[in-house]
């Protein structure tokens, strides 16, 4: 494995990190967190943005309007039954979803979530680091590269490391300042 290959795989790790951020309620409407939210459709589950328009029309709504109206009562259904804590409003055309405020408890919960989220992104960016020094050290045993530049090498790896680790960290910090904000 290559510098080049190990850092992919660590932006990979931040971006992943990322989107679950983004599917974490921070009190505001934002059509990110319905990202997770798979629809039964047809016997096979299907992303819920690839069946249905959805927009922020204020600050504490949702609306999802479905591409098919027949889909409409399924769509309702994978809402409900999803982790969201929020139930739709469905008219016949066009689901509803009212954002409430977030009660301080929540926004801990919120808080806690965002974290596991950010160790789990710092393991997959230290999983890297492992396997990359393995390889190194590989190379070093075979031979095919010098001791120092086994050394050097290593230190690259663990300045990559420490710098995606910090963006993951910088992420959990914004991403928890947006939760607590009220």
């Amino acid at each position: 494995m290559m510098l080049p290959d190990l850092e992919e795989r660590m932006k990979n790790a931040v971006d992943a990190t990322l989107r679950a951020f983004n599917s974490i309620r921070t009190g505001r409407a934002n059509a990110a967190i319905l990202d997770r939210v798979m629809v039964d459709y047809y016997n096979s589950p299907t992303p819920l943005k690839s069946l249905a328009g959805i927009s922020t029309p204020d600050s504490t709504t949702i609306l999802i309007q479905p591409f098919d109206p027949g889909s409409l009562a399924t769509i309702e259904k994978a809402i409900s039954m999803s982790d969201l804590g929020m139930m739709p409003n469905n008219d016949g055309k066009v689901i509803r979803l009212n954002v409430p405020p977030l009660t301080s408890e929540r926004r801990q919960e919120f808080v806690k979530l965002a974290a596991k989220y950010a160790e789990e992104g710092k393991v997959s960016v230290r999983n890297a680091r492992r396997d990359a020094i393995d390889e190194v050290r590989k190379q070093e045993k075979n031979s095919d590269i010098s001791e120092d530049e086994s050394r050097d090498l290593q230190d690259q790896i663990q300045g990559l490391t420490d710098k995606y680790t910090d963006k993951i960290d910088k992420l959990l910090a914004e991403k928890e300042e947006d939760i607590t904000t009220v």
